[in-house]
């Protein structure tokens, strides 16, 4: 019998909440050889670093889920935003079109301006309302431009046992004090990192490879007070949750009032059975509890 080809699998954002996830389930997918990157190793905002480490190692897939993701700050530092989220994507895709390599992009849903009142699909206009938004559009344009080989998956309001986010947020407020105000007035739909991915990995054991924009996102829809409360309840923490209005919040950049996502091209694409928030959350809440 022939041997089985593997293949060589680079994933940047070894530390984030994706990276980590993937590295979990690496050992379930024999076929590929894991490259986990660190900002260390591959930094984004250092192009002739991340050339030399392009040429020195030759790659089948090359997964990029590194993001400069600091919203508010980016507004104030955007020069930095411009060239880590999509000076850098250029340059990844245009190094691995030369050996028709595959990328798959991690993209968010403040690509969107947030004046939807349905859930957006890969084909809504994109108009973003904060730079970040702004410099992860350009990073899409850039990755599909450069490599014809190419994924972007957008997802949203990302969340796990690991790194910072929403949920561990919550839990320590929650604990801290007797109250937590949390706006109501901006609808998305949570997504569990270990969810996308086993959803990336089911992408790439399959037989074919779809290129272009697709959309991921936990199923059903929620506003952050709407996931707060769920995160007190899962946790069993005894705290008021208040309802707040964003302008009650007032943020350096503005954040989409609607960025819920479609996920049907996806599914049907790939066969994926995607879990809703709410029990996704439930497992995550139980990690956290265990102390992983």
């Amino acid at each position: 019998m022939p041997e089985k080809k593997t293949y060589r699998l680079a994933v940047t954002g070894s530390t984030g909440q994706l990276g980590r996830e993937l590295a979990l389930i690496a050992g379930e997918h024999p076929k590929f050889q894991f490259i986990f990157l660190s900002r260390q190793e591959f930094p984004l905002d250092d192009q002739e670093r991340m050339k030399d480490w392009l040429e020195k190692n030759t790659v089948d897939i090359f997964i990029h889920t590194a993001a400069y993701t600091s919203v508010d700050k980016a507004e104030s530092e955007k020069e930095k935003a411009f060239l880590v989220n999509a000076s850098a994507c250029g340059l990844i895709a245009s190094h691995l079109s030369k050996n028709n390599s595959r990328l798959i992009y991690i993209s968010t849903d403040y690509v969107f301006d947030g004046t939807s009142s349905s859930p957006l699909s890969e084909h809504a206009p994109t108009n973003p309302i904060n730079w970040y938004g702004s410099t992860k559009l350009e990073g899409e344009r850039l990755v599909l431009q450069h490599n014809l080989n190419s994924q972007v998956i957008r997802t949203s309001w990302v969340f796990s046992a690991y790194g910072h986010n929403f949920v561990k947020t919550m839990i320590r407020l929650m604990r801290a004090g007797p109250s937590v105000r949390v706006v109501d007035d901006q609808i998305g739909s949570p997504t569990y990192a270990g969810d996308l991915a086993e959803a990336i990995m089911q992408i790439l054991e399959s037989e074919h490879f779809v290129p272009g924009l697709l959309h991921y996102c936990n199923e059903g829809q929620a506003s952050w007070f709407t996931f707060a409360t769920e995160i007190k309840k899962l946790s069993g923490i005894n705290c008021d949750i208040i309802p707040t209005a964003s302008s009650g919040f007032p943020t350096a950049a503005k954040r989409p009032a609607y960025s819920l996502m479609d996920n049907s091209k996806i599914k049907k694409a790939y066969g994926l059975s995607v879990p809703d928030w709410k029990t996704s959350l439930a497992s995550c809440i139980q990690k956290i509890n265990q102390g992983v």
